[in-house]
């Protein structure tokens, strides 16, 4: 019956009408998906002689034993947004003998081949292997090896079982940073204490039931809850819709851009993938630490402009790029209301500025590595206010794909086109460039001040800039429907 399933599946995806259009995109990630196991190949390979190096003083099995718990809830963490769950049309087999037992064993069997547990897998081979070579006791290393595995499936079904819940997540990320922040400032060592546990799986090989038996228990309360599910009459019954007393009259008060306002709102809240946009905005905040705690980016301004435009401009480009597609499923209808289309960029461009104005507010903690860094992300923030929304919105013209808003945003290259790569051009490398020519001819305050004059001369021309815009929208606007109308893959 499993090979049945499977055949099925593969007929399925080859008989399907949107093979031809998505068959690029999944060949291409096919190719990324290879290069990211070879990578992690080599990096498992060499990962023995790095502990060596930087850890001189312990075993590399007790080095990388350390950060096992940080490895767990940021696997965790990534697979809430990036692991598809699982899904098959069951209800042509509910009227057939199929038990409903074999269902539910193939749609998680299905979920435990998924390229994010092959991640680690290829990983960790070579790894024990080159400990292999290094004459460490074959039957330790064998057994740590399972138990790693086991784990990963735990983090699987674990997974698929609080992917909806939201509550979870901020608990996780919550957790993770608690974490990195307790054993930055040295205030308790998380991974010191954690690493006799993970330590005991290669030390003591007998634990390795406990992983294992987790991972068992997992995957069997997964099976109970997915069973219950598979009935008939499943989308028969009616669902209960919990009172929203959260109106969001306040929007009222910006007149006609107002309604738009709520609708965006309503939108990004209510839908996983524009939700999701909100949590990765938040989290690029910490980006920043990756450059201004390392030595080697102390005397390289133009990289902290980078992160400058980055972290303030987040929201805008991963959500502005797609405008007008958030609202695909129902522009049609709205092209045929008596709405303003000027109104409805100016609703967009509030969203957006408000967003940069909050991420601004968020990076101005980073005084504490200078005020340069504030002073340019000051800077930074000035051009993404007057220069990139009015880009953005332009380049959104050309937009005629349609997006799901329901689907996860990570690996998920639906609603993409060539105008997604093109806008990073003038959105992110034009400002860099700007800033390092100033920089280099003259010095810092003046590079920051021609970004900070650019923005706000952009924000002085706004009326005026999104007028263009507007016209360019009313030309394109019957192209844009039709697109919008085509089912997206």
């Amino acid at each position: 019956m499993f090979k049945r399933f499977s055949s099925l599946q593969w007929k399925s995806f080859f008989r399907s009408s949107n093979l031809g259009k998505s068959l690029g995109i999944k060949i291409l990630m096919g190719f990324f998906g290879v290069y990211m196991l070879l990578s992690l190949a080599g990096m498992g390979t060499g990962m023995y002689f790095i502990l060596k190096k930087v850890f001189p003083d312990q075993s590399p099995m007790w080095s990388i034993s350390q950060y096992f718990v940080y490895w767990i809830l940021i696997e965790l963490f990534l697979r809430y947004f990036m692991q598809k769950l699982p899904v098959m049309d069951i209800k042509p087999f509910l009227t057939t003998p199929v038990k409903k037992s074999t269902i539910a064993h193939y749609i998680l069997g299905r979920s435990a081949a998924s390229i994010y547990n092959l991640l680690t897998l290829f990983f960790i081979v070579p790894f024990a292997i080159v400990l292999l070579f290094n004459n460490y006791p074959v039957l330790n290393v064998v057994l740590w090896t399972i138990g790693v595995m086991a784990i990963v499936f735990c983090i699987n079904y674990v997974n698929l079982l609080v992917n909806k819940n939201e509550k979870v997540l901020i608990g996780i990320g919550s957790v993770l940073a608690l974490g990195y922040g307790l054993d930055y400032f040295g205030i308790f060592s998380v991974k010191t204490f954690f690493a006799p546990i993970f330590h005991a799986l290669y030390a003591y090989p007998i634990t390795v039931f406990v992983p294992i038996a987790l991972a068992v228990l997992v995957y069997y309360i997964n099976y109970g809850y997915l069973r219950n599910k598979i009935y008939l009459d499943a989308t028969l019954k009616p669902k209960s819709v919990q009172a929203n007393t959260s109106d969001m009259s306040w929007t009222r008060r910006f007149g006609e851009m107002g309604s738009f306002l709520q609708l965006d709102l309503k939108m990004i809240w209510r839908n996983k993938r524009t939700k999701s946009q909100v949590f990765i905005s938040i989290l690029f905040v910490f980006y920043g630490l990756v450059f201004y705690t390392q030595d080697i980016y102390s005397s390289m301004m133009p990289m902290k402009a980078f992160v400058g435009i980055f972290m303030t401009g987040i929201f805008l480009s991963n959500f502005g790029q797609f405008i007008p597609a958030w609202d695909s499923s129902y522009y049609s209808m709205m092209m045929s209301q008596n709405i303003p289309m000027r109104k409805y960029l100016d609703s967009k461009a509030s969203l957006i500025t408000v967003s940069v104005v909050a991420m601004f507010f968020l990076t101005i903690p980073y005084v504490y590595f200078g005020w340069d860094a504030l002073a340019i992300n000051f800077g930074c923030a000035l051009y993404n206010l007057g220069v990139n929304i009015p880009v953005i919105l332009y380049f959104g013209s050309f937009n005629k794909k349609r997006i799901e808003l329901d689907q996860s945003p990570f690996g998920n290259m639906q609603g993409t086109s060539a105008t997604q790569f093109l806008i990073m051009l003038p959105v992110l490398v034009a400002p860099i460039i700007i800033f390092s020519i100033f920089y280099y001819i003259f010095n810092l305050q003046v590079a920051v001040i021609v970004l900070s004059v650019l923005g706000i001369i952009g924000f002085s021309m706004k009326n005026y800039l999104l007028n263009i815009i507007t016209e360019e929208y009313k030309k394109k606007k019957y192209g844009m429907i039709a697109g919008f109308k085509e089912k997206a893959s």
